[in-house]
């Protein structure tokens, strides 16, 4: 299997991960918040310790080695101009419809779809609800998949890392759609459906970033100042992640020092890992 397959799958692997949150919110009594909070926390470490110590430093160097005139401060704008891109996305989707604040834990608990079906009694409009954090997850899902795909390429042994990371990550969304999802149809089956096919535009994304790459010749395993820059934006969009998704859903689950329990020991885990490459 050649770089660019093994990327795809590992992309693929990550974005998958929403349908094992809808199974386990479906198929499962109980989650435990508290080891959910852990893993959320465990997820942010890892991805701010490789954007930081890997990917980041990595762009500064190579981008050294193009001759570019002011290319470290290229690569410091492309970082943030990542971060630009999934905020401008968050942006513009409605609060209500933000795939970030997960619907709960159980389908005993008193989830936002219930209160919802009490308020209401439109299981039409929960069902909007279910199709439209689908949707939203989705949006969110194509700077993931390019984040994904080029840490992979980048380093297998890192995107691999950052594939977990992402994983980790997508659990919570996919239980975000399955709830309501299943409390509108009454149906597992397309509670599960949702909440796969959710994920699965990290592929598209990765796709996406292939296709763009190729037409402008741009080399996705280094040469010339565009893959720098790309890397940057990348180690930007994972930091973000991190800090506007990861860390605010793990507190919420979890206790606060479960939460950076875990970041530290994703730190831990990563910083090892490279020692030992």
């Amino acid at each position: 299997m050649d770089g660019v397959s093994s990327a795809l799958l590992l992309t693929l692997i990550a974005g998958s991960a929403t349908g094992i949150g809808g199974a386990l919110v479906l198929f499962r009594k109980k989650i435990s918040s508290n080891f959910l909070a852990g893993a959320l926390g465990l997820s942010a470490g890892v991805m701010i310790f490789i954007s930081l110590a890997e990917l980041y430093p990595e762009a500064q160097e190579m981008i050294g080695h193009t001759g570019m005139a002011h290319g470290k401060a290229f690569v410091l704008i492309a970082f943030f101009v990542g971060m630009g891109i999934i905020t401008l996305i968050d942006f513009t989707i409605p609060e209500y419809e933000n795939p970030h604040e997960a619907s709960g834990l159980s389908l005993d608990a008193r989830t936002a779809a219930v209160g919802m079906l009490e308020q209401t009694g439109s299981e039409k409009a929960l069902h909007r609800l279910g199709v439209m954090s689908a949707l939203a997850i989705a949006v969110h899902n194509f700077p993931e998949g390019i984040a994904t795909f080029i840490g992979a390429l980048n380093d297998p042994e890192m995107g691999a890392g950052i594939t977990a990371a992402i994983a980790i990550h997508n659990i919570p969304e996919g239980i975000a759609v399955a709830i309501p999802i299943y409390y509108a149809t009454k149906s597992k089956a397309k509670a599960l459906f949702y909440a796969t096919v959710s994920g699965l535009t990290e592929v598209i994304g990765a796709l996406l970033c292939l296709a763009v790459t190729s037409i402008f010749g741009i080399r996705l395993t280094g040469g010339g100042p565009a893959f720098p820059l790309v890397l940057a934006a990348v180690a930007g969009i994972m930091i973000y992640i991190s800090l506007d998704e990861l860390l605010p859903t793990a507190e919420k689950y979890g206790k606060h020092h479960i939460a950076i329990a875990g970041v530290v020991g994703g730190m831990a885990v990563m910083g090892i890992s490279m020692l030992l490459m």
